[in-house]
């Protein structure tokens, strides 16, 4: 797996923490010392942000000697990094590699806790990780949340259908059939997504056109009642929770029918402890 963001972000990293090189390490008068640096976790983790990581070592000087990729499960203690260099290198890039690789380790750790909590309980269901990563920053949660398991369920405004009641705000109730016709003659390739905030308001949207029905702070009772309704009355939408889909409810949205699950979860998931060793040579 490659950097998923081009040098010029991870440069401007690198100036963010450093605009006027390490003082410290200058100070010192250690800078053109040779050395070595580990990163290892701290306790079982979900791996994501190495490559940048690696990225930021070299951009600072430093080679890459060693580098798991993105994805790989690791132990407590497991060295997944190591970068050689002289001193003030391995010191330019240290702490924004950490904390980028605890970050977004973090982000992928808690997508795939909840992954696994489907898997391990025989179910199939996907999770739909949200855009509700702080802003700036995408394309590394996309990739953290890819690295735990999950898929994204919008990366941005541009490529996805998906109609929310403040779009329905200034639609005329009775023209909104024959809009999502419109809708999906003009994007064949595009699934039409709307959300609901009860069953009622599902059903209708199902009838009006809607390939998945996106059902907001709905409980997993609520989801499966819903499930019924729509069984009964031979409607195909898609069901899929959102709003407070947790690793604690997973299970039970996947048990009461939900197609996929929709969360933002994963991008709240505390950092992950990177330990950081110095090895002078």
């Amino acid at each position: 797996m490659r950097p998923c963001v081009p040098d010029a972000v991870l440069t401007a990293m690198l100036e963010e923490d450093a605009p006027f090189g390490d003082l410290t390490t200058r100070a010192l008068g250690i800078g053109a010392l040779p050395g070595t640096l580990d990163m290892a976790a701290r306790g079982g983790m979900c791996l994501c942000g190495s490559e940048e990581a690696a990225r930021l070592f070299e951009l600072a000087g430093a080679r890459i000697l060693e580098c798991l990729p993105s994805g790989s499960r690791l132990a407590a203690g497991t060295r997944f990094l190591r970068a050689q260099g002289d001193v003030e290198a391995l010191h330019l890039a240290w702490k924004t590699a950490q904390t980028l690789v605890e970050y977004l380790s973090g982000f992928a750790s808690g997508a795939a806790a909840i992954v696994d909590a489907l898997r391990n309980a025989g179910f199939s269901q996907p999770l739909a990780c949200t855009r509700k990563n702080f802003p700036g920053n995408r394309r590394l949660a996309a990739k953290a949340v890819a690295a735990g398991g999950a898929v994204a369920h919008r990366l941005g405004l541009s490529e996805t259908l998906l109609v929310f009641p403040d779009h329905r705000v200034f639609v005329d109730k009775a023209t909104l059939a024959e809009r999502f016709a419109t809708i999906r003659r003009q994007y064949p390739e595009k699934k039409l997504v709307a959300e609901a905030g009860d069953a009622d308001e599902a059903l209708w949207l199902a009838t009006c056109g809607a390939d998945i029905i996106q059902l907001e702070r709905f409980s997993p009772e609520a989801l499966q009642a819903c499930r019924e309704r729509f069984a009964g009355q031979g409607l195909g939408a898609q069901l899929a929770p959102a709003g407070g889909v947790t690793l604690a409810n997973a299970l039970a949205y996947a048990a009461a029918g939900a197609d996929f699950l929709i969360s933002s979860a994963p991008y709240f998931s505390p950092p992950r402890d990177v330990k950081v060793t110095f090895l002078s040579h």
